[in-house]
């Protein structure tokens, strides 16, 4: 049985519950934390929709029927719930979803835990520029380097779909990144 069945196994039974949940959440914070983070943008947002994330994994385990892998499945819950984070946040401060994104990516620059270069705070905000299936795709390929079938897996998408929305990106944030450096 490989590690991830055993884990499954584990995380489903009452009697190992606990100590395997510990461990999912050592193996795949991280990954999860920097996914999230890629969509919301801000540190603290990130903590509380990682919180979130795994406590609907911990809720929802025993339903998880391993017609995908566990990273898929919960990779597809960190998702939905960084995006159901931006839309309310989005619905509470009377913006749209494109707006929030941008007031996001321009706070950037004095957010202590954002380490990155002038380049980098440029791709930030060219990437916030992207409709959010295109921010998706292009987060999960470009900096999570993720295969186009896992990310299909994860947002139910066909592999043609998530190739022409990565180019499509692309191609966006190379024209806004054009018009930033000269």
């Amino acid at each position: 049985m490989t590690e991830e069945l055993v884990l499954v196994e584990e995380l489903q039974n009452p009697a190992t519950r606990d100590r395997a949940f510990k461990e999912l959440v050592r193996q795949y914070k991280e990954r999860l934390y920097w996914h999230i983070r890629k969509i919301v943008l801000v540190h603290d947002d990130a903590d509380d929709v990682l919180q979130n994330t795994f406590v609907k994994i911990f809720k929802n385990i025993q339903n998880f029927k391993q017609d995908s892998k566990l990273f898929s499945w919960m990779y597809r819950i960190a998702t939905n719930e960084a995006i159901s984070f931006i839309n309310k946040r989005a619905k509470q401060n009377n913006v749209t979803i494109e707006e929030y994104h941008q007031q996001s990516a321009s706070k950037l620059q004095s957010d202590v835990f954002f380490n990155g270069n002038q380049i980098q705070l440029i791709l930030q905000k060219a990437i916030a520029t992207l409709p959010q299936k295109q921010q998706l795709v292009f987060n999960m390929r470009y900096f999570e380097e993720l295969k186009y079938e896992e990310i299909s897996e994860i947002l139910g998408t066909s592999v043609g779909a998530l190739k022409a929305s990565y180019h499509h990106a692309s191609k966006k944030i190379q024209e806004y990144i054009k018009t930033q450096t000269h």
